[in-house]
């Protein structure tokens, strides 16, 4: 606990971007079929576009009660804890510990008295997602094969519940908790589905970045040292495929499409019958999620991923996974030759 509060409360200076970006070795990003770079404004990412929603209006702020309240409550400052699920887990108490050493206070990952106090939130805690046509427009079984994934026009959400979880920063298990009168085999349109309220946190650009692999951590910092963002993320399973030091970022995109390689997966039969690249094209469920931010260092980078609820407790090949509206986030936040460091 002692070594990830120092990797948290530390800070450093950086330096210079390259090239082409590539996801695990030899598996290129290819330029985004749809919008932008880093520069495009909120809600032009397909995957986040604005829903339709039944809004209420504030009423009042008062200091957070639980897990849940903390997890909304820091989730709208831009401390993500991966899933929002009311659950105290190790994504959680890094979100605290992040949160807790850049407000200064007791430094203890825990939910105590003195977060309690000093963490408030904005009622309603929910509002009401609508259910639309084009949402269910959306809906598609995503094929299992590389093959079939390459053949289709996009890799969008496989039931309704996935999209409204996400659109929730929620865990598809707390997003059925909270809605039992749901019939999510038969969701037609105009189902009212209560989701977690996250306003959009503070627009200020980054600064630099930091990337602890010890706490499988992303924090984000502004011009004045301040703590803007924090995510957790996935990092890489083999020790040698974790870089450590000054990475810059060399490029960025919305809605990616991935293109698949065979020579990297030397142990997959289909890539070995395949034996050819392949174009994945772009979606939520795209193995690169709704966001690539790519770094100076060939084969790695930082994107989004179709499994949020894994995101801090699996492993990647190499890159630097998020769930798919952190990566979004950090999409908004992020510019070409910003400084990423890597620590162990």
């Amino acid at each position: 606990m002692d070594a990830l509060k120092k990797q948290l409360a530390s800070t450093n200076d950086l330096g210079t971007p390259s090239d082409q970006p590539h996801s695990n070795g030899s598996v290129a990003i290819a330029p985004p079929r749809t919008n932008t770079i880093l520069s495009a404004p909120r809600g032009t990412n397909a995957a986040f576009a604005a829903p339709a929603r039944s809004e209420s209006e504030p009423t009042g702020t008062h200091p957070v009660q639980n897990i849940l309240e903390a997890q909304i409550a820091l989730a709208r400052l831009g401390i993500s804890a991966g899933c929002i699920d009311g659950a105290m887990g190790e994504n959680m108490r890094r979100a605290l510990l992040a949160w807790q050493i850049h407000n200064h206070l007791p430094v203890s990952g825990e939910f105590d008295a003195e977060t309690k106090a000093a963490l408030s939130v904005e009622e309603p805690l929910f509002i009401t997602y609508i259910v639309t046509e084009q949402d269910l427009g959306r809906i598609m079984k995503v094929p299992a094969t590389w093959l079939e994934k390459s053949e289709q026009k996009r890799l969008d959400y496989e039931s309704v519940l996935e999209l409204v979880a996400e659109r929730g920063r929620a865990s598809t298990t707390f997003t059925k908790k909270i809605n039992p009168q749901v019939n999510w085999t038969n969701t037609p349109v105009g189902t009212l589905v209560k989701i977690p309220r996250i306003d959009p946190p503070p627009r200020e650009k980054a600064a630099f970045a930091r990337i602890h692999l010890y706490s499988k951590t992303i924090d984000v910092f502004g011009k004045a040292t301040n703590l803007i963002a924090h995510f957790p993320c996935s990092i890489a399973a083999k020790v040698e495929k974790r870089p450590v030091g000054a990475l810059y970022v060399a490029k960025a995109a919305a809605n990616p499409s991935y293109i698949f390689d065979p020579a990297v997966f030397t142990e997959s039969e289909e890539a070995k019958k395949i034996g050819r690249k392949l174009m994945i094209p772009p979606g939520p469920n795209n193995p690169v999620g709704t966001a690539w931010i790519g770094l100076d260092r060939p084969g790695y980078g930082i994107h989004g991923t179709p499994k949020p609820e894994q995101i801090g407790h699996t492993e990647s090949h190499g890159c630097f996974r998020l769930a798919n509206w952190n990566a979004d986030h950090l999409l908004q936040l992020a510019w070409v030759g910003m400084p990423v460091i890597v620590e162990p």
